[in-house]
């Protein structure tokens, strides 16, 4: 069953690729509604992913459901313990049960944790653009409109795509934040771009018009969606400190976008781990105990799991060899 459906994939995809290109001299705006529409689609819901909220450990049953409005749109989540506010952002496609790992290790160190669907996601209503399709400027508004209820963080911690919207929400909301951890970050849009361009082989003038189609629909253009270009445009007062955590293996974001945000953010962290990939990393307990120490305002161990020795960020540290995604979509606008 894998077999045939792979083989039906690529079929498509060749398909796609083939039609795309033909358009592209006559009718490149068809041909980047098409892309556009590829691209900010939602992956489909796994089964799993909207188990009830119950699943979650029974500690963390004494938390309680909230709503957030944005644009007349219900956001929805789940809050938990009393302190200091800690937000925890999922990624593009993602839900908040991910990250609910760290919610114990974040209430023995006595803070309140604040957990949401972006719109689109999971429980909460449809966005601007449908209920299967997003993007990370409207997750990070989302985040935004959580934050105009529950006020100023202690921490964000934010998951792959979500850390970019992370990023917009203190840059360009309302959105205040001591400390930031970015668990898995990709390194932006442009790159992501790059990607999709190849996987459907797009002509030049599709190109064009794609762009300007993003930048209509998230007011951005692509080039001001990289990480490390939004963060360079935080103001000082407006700078968190930051702990990046990112596996060597990761294969859907580079590790090497990590080494690269890091090191354009003074007194930034990296913390790599070995062997967790990209989501199993949230999972992880000593991860998890790391995350909640920084967020308390401890010092964090320098390595995380023992024989693998992972160290903070040095200039010894070469770039990984993880590729970018296969799948085109893993991480649109």
């Amino acid at each position: 069953m894998a077999q045939v459906s792979s083989t039906k994939s690529t079929i498509v995809r060749s398909i796609i690729r083939t039609t795309l290109r033909a358009v592209d001299p006559v009718a490149p705006g068809v041909g980047a509604r098409v892309a556009e529409r590829l691209w900010f689609r939602l992956p489909a819901e796994r089964p799993q992913a909207l188990a009830p909220i119950t699943s979650v450990p029974v500690r963390e049953l004494l938390g309680s459901p909230f709503e957030a409005l944005l644009r007349g749109r219900s956001v929805r989540g789940w809050t938990w313990g009393e302190g200091p506010v800690v937000y925890l952002v999922h990624g593009w496609g993602g839900t908040l049960e991910q990250l609910t790992p760290l919610v114990g290790p974040l209430l023995d160190r006595g803070m309140q944790v604040v957990a949401f669907d972006g719109l689109s996601h999971g429980r909460s209503d449809p966005g601007a653009h449908g209920p299967a399709s997003s993007d990370a400027v409207e997750l990070g508004r989302s985040l935004d409109a959580v934050a105009t209820r529950f006020g100023p963080a202690r921490a964000v911690v934010a998951h792959s795509m979500g850390a970019l919207s992370a990023l917009l929400a203190i840059r360009d909301g309302w959105l205040a934040a001591e400390r930031l951890v970015l668990v898995a970050p990709p390194s932006g849009i442009p790159d992501l771009l790059a990607v999709l361009e190849r996987e459907l082989d797009l002509g030049t003038r599709t190109m064009r018009r794609l762009v300007e189609r993003v930048r209509l629909r998230t007011g951005y253009a692509p080039d001001e969606l990289d990480l490390v270009t939004v963060a360079r445009a935080l103001a000082v007062h407006e700078r968190p400190e930051l702990l990046v955590v990112h596996d060597l293996h990761d294969r859907e974001a580079p590790h090497e976008a990590s080494m690269r945000l890091v090191r354009s953010w003074p007194g930034a962290q990296l913390l790599s781990t070995a062997g967790l990939g990209h989501r199993r990393v949230l999972a992880d307990a000593a991860v998890g105990g790391a995350v909640a120490r920084f967020v308390d305002r401890l010092p964090v161990e320098a390595s995380l799991h023992g024989e693998d020795r992972p160290q903070p960020l040095t200039s010894e540290l070469g770039p990984d060899a993880a590729a970018l995604p296969d799948r085109f979509r893993a991480g649109a606008a």
